[in-house]
């Protein structure tokens, strides 16, 4: 199949990414006009988003961020065929998505702007082979939290995995998707090493309501961490799982960094 076809389809993939860079990014540069620079980025070091105080002081963030980057992937790594990078807007456009009904969220993104709890902390790495445009694109995601968080979002996770068997609606930038199955995928290797693990596969309706498209989640939770991988390609081929040599080097990684 053409590259165009696909490309228009999956809006979560990175041609659809590329497309809307100058965007995002010129929304980026509006924001920051519009806010203090008390902090360097445009906002307040002390507010959350909806103006309410931190619970979590700037220096507990920012310590939370130098452990999770220490776990995470560096730029340019290899992984197997894959090679890792930061993403040049921050995180993919998917952690803005919002699903319908909402308990089906947990399912679309964990980010802070999108659900609850709000992580400490989080760090985000993609993974793909550069020169594949149709190729699989892992967003590998750590976060941090406090206050029991991390076992709040597994549980969270798990019910809708349940609840949202039968399918939802998944709100993107410019288009709905319609996730018509959620179904139970195969844990990693190394999950009976963590504390809680959860995976699915998703049957995806292209915008268009013609070709089924399909993704992968697996989240793993150790102590107050969590490891988010997403993968999803740009065509109907059915990629069997997150693939494992990402999981598995990166949860090395995080061991590691852990001690």
């Amino acid at each position: 199949m053409g590259t165009g076809m696909y490309g228009a389809r999956n809006l979560r993939g990175r041609r659809h990414r590329v497309a809307v860079a100058a965007i995002a990014a010129a929304m980026a540069l509006g924001v920051s006009a519009c806010g203090s620079d008390d902090d360097g980025k445009g906002g307040s070091a002390g507010a959350e988003k909806n103006g309410r105080a931190s619970a979590e002081p700037s220096g507990t963030r920012a310590r939370d961020e130098a452990r999770l980057k220490a776990a995470s992937f560096t730029d340019g790594e290899s992984v197997g065929t894959y090679t890792a990078s930061e993403y040049a807007l921050g995180g993919p456009l998917g952690d803005a998505y919002t699903a319908k009904p909402a308990g089906c969220q947990p399912l679309v993104s964990l980010a802070a702007e999108v659900s609850d709890p709000d992580p400490t902390a989080q760090v985000q790495r993609k993974a793909d082979v550069p020169d594949e445009m149709l190729g699989v694109t892992v967003d590998v995601t750590l976060r941090g939290y406090g206050n029991g968080g991390a076992q709040t979002v597994m549980k969270a996770l798990g019910k809708a995995g349940r609840d949202c068997a039968g399918g939802f609606t998944e709100q993107r930038t410019v288009a709905r998707a319609k996730y018509l199955k959620v179904e139970p995928a195969k844990a990693p290797a190394f999950a009976s090493e963590a504390d809680e693990s959860k995976a699915y596969r998703f049957t995806i309706l292209d915008v268009k309501g013609k070709e089924k498209l399909y993704e992968y989640l697996t989240v793993v939770r150790s102590g107050s961490t969590t490891l988010a991988f997403r993968a999803e390609i740009s065509s109907t081929k059915d990629i069997g799982g997150v693939p494992p040599q990402i999981m598995a080097a990166q949860w090395s990684k995080f061991r590691a960094a852990e001690g």
